[in-house]
């Protein structure tokens, strides 16, 4: 006997967009957020910055909170990623960091020795970037359930590399001699922090983030051979406790060839830089794993035109295939107009 109407129960609401496409699961288009999404392109966030420095703002839980949920209105993203910054993990650590003014992240005792690397205090108390947990919980309860919160980390090798070179560099000279130089004391430094990332993650994840990611921004300028021996180790403890609570993006920049050894590291998605093709970087990270990518940020400084152009050769790259999220291949540049930026998010939103 057919049920009556009465019976009838309504279907459950669909999982949001993004995290069905970190499942390979089907989806009706690819979600798209954008890294560094709420930054100084957008004027509500200058008119913020112009009575908040950016340390103080990561660390008001209502303000960051705010600012990123403005967003995601703003342009009708798929997802928010918290408001915060790489760093803040390593000052519990011991390393004495400021945002100067027009130079960014500076940390003024950085290592620079082999024995440096015994000061670096191990993070067992992750209550004291608290304050991080806030924002997850308050962009969390400022959103509807549709759009997923992204919570997020250094990974090892990055957050080392500022450790060592006070601050970004060119080079990373610093970095490889202690790396070369000093295989113990690099690999004892790496291991520090990856177990604070990885506690780092999962308390953001307890706070309500539905997915994270890891952003290695400077490991490009290893080799493969250097990324297996000295920092594939780490990183996959570094993602492994996080990975077995919800979907993780692993992004690296700067070098194609690293893409299967991050697979391999770890990541339900790898995220793609724009220095290689979407299909041809995701055959070799293979199509049992989601990709995220990956227009160059530059391209949102042209005209509408090419911005249509570009992305519609990536979604034709990623030909339909589950498991796609659009992102650039770096965060959004400060000079990007606002309207260039909605309308790379009308293309891939509707063709």
């Amino acid at each position: 006997m057919p049920p009556t109407p009465a019976t009838l129960q309504p279907a459950p609401p669909l999982e949001p967009l993004l995290l069905r496409a970190c499942r390979l699961e089907p989806v009706e288009r690819p979600p798209i957020w954008l890294m560094r999404q709420a930054g100084r392109y957008l004027p509500e966030y200058r008119a913020v910055r112009d009575k908040v420095a950016f340390m103080d703002l990561c660390k008001t839980p209502r303000l960051a909170a705010e600012v990123m949920i403005a967003t995601v209105h703003r342009l009708g993203v798929d997802a928010a990623i918290i408001f915060s910054d790489l760093l803040p993990l390593l000052e519990p650590m011991g390393l004495d960091l400021e945002f100067a003014q027009g130079e960014g992240p500076v940390i003024h005792n950085p290592v620079r020795a082999a024995a440096d690397v015994n000061r670096i205090r191990e993070l067992h108390d992750i209550d004291q970037v608290g304050f991080v947990m806030d924002v997850v919980r308050a962009t969390r309860a400022g959103l509807d359930a549709s759009i997923p919160v992204i919570g997020f980390a250094g990974a090892p090798f990055t957050l080392a590399g500022y450790c060592i070179e006070g601050g970004t560099s060119k080079a990373w000279l610093h970095t490889k001699s202690l790396m070369y130089g000093h295989e113990s004391a690099w690999h004892d430094l790496m291991g520090k922090i990856a177990r604070a990332v990885s506690r780092y993650l999962v308390a953001q994840i307890d706070a309500g983030a539905q997915v994270v990611q890891v952003f290695d921004s400077w490991v490009g300028c290893l080799s493969p051979d250097d990324y297996r021996r000295y920092v594939l180790p780490h990183s996959r403890l570094a993602i492994a406790e996080a990975a077995k609570r919800v979907p993780t993006i692993h992004f690296a920049t700067g070098n194609p060839a690293l893409l299967p050894l991050l697979r391999e590291a770890g990541g339900s998605v790898i995220g793609i830089d724009w220095r290689i093709d979407l299909d041809v970087a995701w055959a070799m990270v293979g199509h049992d794993r989601a990709v995220q990518g990956n227009l160059d940020p530059v391209i949102l400084l042209s005209d509408r035109d090419t911005i249509r152009r570009q992305a519609r050769e990536i979604l034709a790259k990623a030909g339909g295939r589950p498991g796609h999220i659009f992102n650039l291949g770096h965060g959004i540049l400060p000079h990007t107009p606002v309207e260039n930026v909605l309308e790379l998010i009308e293309t891939v939103k509707h063709g």
